[in-house]
């Protein structure tokens, strides 16, 4: 039996919204995080030196929002500055440019209330072409259909236990930060579910991390190869913990 609202609201959760001069929605992805089922035990908007209006739309929320202004370190660094402010016991993620449904945590955490043993838990994605910018009607009909398994760091809600376990995001990968420390995850063994429902909208738009930093693709590579890297190490290692070439 799915737990009651009443029965999981002692659990805190932080949520953690990094934002760089993304003003045109930025409201809206901290209104999806305020409304939620469940609501969130604190919500922190982490300033990446932004030089556009989104500290003032951030603070017009009033206490209902922490609010800290940061120089430009990218978004890991920007993350990692929320992590370390942040109360609670469990974690969750949240662009400036996407938006939650209102059941998010709640879905989630009932999960874990279910299988105390998960360490995260994810969920459904579903992108979506931003409004405010020109798309051709055959890109609209594609995108509509974009619904995939959120392996994002938007879709995750994370114990903070085994976030410190895993470790920091990587401040100095630009692209594929979120892909750096889920490999590191799987490698330690997390313990990971995922809810059957779409718990975020992503909002596909012309300052996206990913399109402003195409030369920055080849990070992807990269981790991928440390990863690899870290495997081959973890295999030429004994049980015991000594190189069998007596290294």
């Amino acid at each position: 039996m799915t737990p009651s609202r009443l029965a999981l609201g002692s659990v805190r959760v932080s949520v953690i919204i990094p934002v760089r001069n993304t003003e045109r929605y930025l409201s809206h992805a901290i209104e999806s995080a305020m409304v939620q089922t469940l609501p969130p035990t604190e919500v922190l908007v982490v300033d990446d030196g932004s030089t556009d209006g989104s500290l003032d739309i951030a603070r017009s929320f009033g206490d209902r929002v922490t609010v800290f202004e940061g120089a430009h370190g990218g978004i890991g660094a920007t993350r990692n500055a929320g992590v370390e402010r942040a109360c609670g016991d469990y974690l969750a993620f949240l662009d400036a440019d996407d938006y939650w449904v209102a059941e998010k945590l709640f879905w989630q955490i009932a999960l874990f209330a279910e299988d105390p043993s998960l360490d995260l838990v994810f969920g459904q994605v579903r992108q979506f072409y931003s409004p405010d910018i020109p798309v051709p009607d055959e890109e609209r009909v594609r995108m509509e259909k974009s619904v995939f398994d959120g392996h994002h760091a938007g879709t995750m809600l994370v114990k903070r236990e085994a976030f410190g376990r895993v470790g920091s995001f990587n401040p100095l990968v630009r692209v594929g930060e979120f892909l750096d420390w889920y490999l590191r995850a799987a490698e330690a063994g997390v313990r990971m579910a995922a809810v059957p429902d779409v718990v975020m909208f992503r909002r596909i738009h012309d300052q996206n991390t990913a399109a402003l930093h195409r030369a920055s693709q080849t990070d992807y590579a990269k981790i991928l190869k440390a990863s690899l890297d870290r495997r081959r190490k973890r295999e030429a290692t004994t049980p015991s913990g000594k190189d069998p070439r007596g290294a």
